[in-house]
């Protein structure tokens, strides 16, 4: 799903919102979950995940083409872990599907 899909989606359960409305919310919550995780925040949703940073010590790496090595510098990149619920429904939902 995409942002658009999904700012159409909560656009078609909530009649009583405009789309632009729906489109200026679903931006600044993914706004504000980057500005926390470029802060260093964790940003927990309670029932769906944990938005966090994790943090890549410096390596050397291999370039794919040539076999050259090549020194990766350190770096932060966003992580996202499940929540229970979220783990729950979708194990539930393979288990339903592979007993049909």
């Amino acid at each position: 799903m995409t942002k658009s899909e999904l700012i159409a989606r909560l656009a078609e359960r909530n009649p009583h919102l405009y789309q632009r409305d729906v489109e200026r919310i679903v931006s600044c919550i993914f706004d504000e979950i980057a500005a926390a995780l470029a802060r260093g925040d964790r940003v927990e949703l309670r029932g769906f995940g944990a938005f966090s940073v994790k943090h890549r010590d410096a390596r050397t790496g291999r370039n794919p083409r040539t076999g050259e090595a090549v020194d990766v510098d350190e770096k932060a990149v966003p992580y996202f872990k499940t929540g229970k619920q979220l783990r729950e429904l979708l194990n539930d939902g393979e288990a339903a599907d592979a007993a049909e």
